[in-house]
């Protein structure tokens, strides 16, 4: 008998052999700074509670970004159906247990920090039977920038399936169960696959660098501070997305070869930061705040008008983003190797906190000359659930 059935009506014709939800274990351990290879492994994160993993969770070593749209005819009540059954799966699987019927059931047991975040797109919350759904004013396709050149088989999509994990290998099967699941009611648009250094080969809670060799995420609220809360969950608006957050994925394709040809100093200039330490050119330390009104003995400005730095830093309090990007590498384009950064960012507003942001970088910032977007996704991330519950219940109910 196939999952599907199972979950979806089989179980009430072998006398409800289905198992009771899972609860949360008593203690959902992370990874301490210096892990071995079983703490790694068996590593677990809760997947209960009122906002989704994966936003506030350090960051995993290994991602996968999966767009996907609804097929044809989906009415909310299928896509009741829907949730359940990736709910499920997603209680199952960062637990370290297989889903019911799973094809490989020995792939589950290590769940490396396995978390895996639902959002829903424009297309989603569009279905049949949602008539008279609230919707965020943000929840659409971005607009057009000057700098992108999107293309269709890297951008939209109805439904967006986060797995990320300190393991390839759990995020893979992670993946097969639960588009599987997802097949009879969306098919793929598209899958984009990230990943920074494994765990143990950097000292813990060490930024990662993306590929043109800059440490990446260094300017972001503190995880469980007022200040994480305000930028990214949302407090008000639609009764459905309370505890939710917006999350805009940038698929961020950079051109290695030649930026390997410019000079050290040349880089730390474009970048505002300096390459060694990630500190801006003002300042001491990565952390350090950049000094904007600086400027150099000729009366220069230190960090110049056309650094990244200066351009992505946050004017007042409400364009203030969270980061958590991911690097890639996938096949070829144009005779090149194809890679760059899966920019992955979350706001509770993505109109006032983001797109500010993204508006002077595509006016002002030489790093464009390097970087071209090629993929832009817009989703809104449904708020958590407890055991008992499922994702989307607030929505779909």
């Amino acid at each position: 008998m196939s999952r599907r059935r199972l979950l979806l009506g089989g179980a009430a014709a072998l006398g409800g052999i289905a198992a009771a939800p899972l609860a949360p274990p008593a203690a959902a351990a992370g990874v301490p700074a210096s892990a071995d290879s079983g703490t790694v492994g068996t590593a677990r994160e809760s997947c209960w509670g009122s906002t989704q993993a994966g936003v506030a969770t350090p960051v995993q070593s290994f991602a996968a970004f999966v767009g996907m749209n609804l097929r044809g005819g989906m009415h909310r009540t299928d896509l009741v159906r829907l949730m359940k059954l990736l709910t499920d799966d997603i209680e199952r699987l960062t637990q370290g247990e297989p889903a019911l019927a799973d094809g490989v059931p020995e792939l589950a047991g290590v769940p490396a920090r396995l978390t895996v975040t639902v959002g829903v797109g424009p297309g989603f919350v569009a279905a049949p039977g949602l008539g008279g759904t609230s919707i965020p004013h943000w929840l659409r396709p971005m607009p057009a920038f000057t700098v992108d050149d999107l293309q269709p088989q890297w951008s939209g999509g109805d439904l967006l399936l986060q797995i990320c994990a300190d393991d390839p290998v759990t995020v893979s099967h992670a993946q097969q169960v639960l588009v599987g699941d997802a097949d009879e009611f969306a098919r793929i648009a598209w899958i984009q696959q990230g990943f920074h250094r494994a765990v143990g080969t950097t000292a813990g809670g060490t930024a990662g660098r993306n590929l043109m060799g800059y440490i990446d995420g260094t300017v972001n609220p503190a995880t469980g501070s007022a200040d994480f809360d305000e930028v990214v969950w949302i407090g008000d608006g639609p009764a459905w997305l309370r505890g939710g957050t917006g999350m805009v994925l940038r698929r961020i394709r950079m051109d290695l070869d030649t930026w390997a040809s410019v000079d050290r100093a040349s880089k730390e200039q474009i970048m505002g930061r300096r390459l060694a330490d990630g500190a801006p050119l003002t300042g001491d330390r990565e952390s350090d705040t950049p000094d904007l009104d600086a400027t150099d003995q000729s009366g220069l400005p230190t960090i110049p008008d056309f650094a990244h730095v200066r351009l992505a830093h946050a004017r007042h309090r409400a364009e203030r983003i969270l980061r958590r990007p991911y690097n890639y590498q996938d096949g070829t384009a144009d005779g090149r190797a194809e890679a760059g950064l899966l920019f992955a960012a979350y706001a509770a507003d993505l109109d006032r906190q983001f797109l500010p942001i993204q508006r002077r970088l595509q006016d002002g910032d030489l790093l464009n000359v390097w970087t071209t977007p090629v993929g832009s996704a817009v989703f809104a991330i449904l708020p958590g659930f407890e055991s008992g519950g499922w994702l989307g219940e607030a929505l779909l109910t």
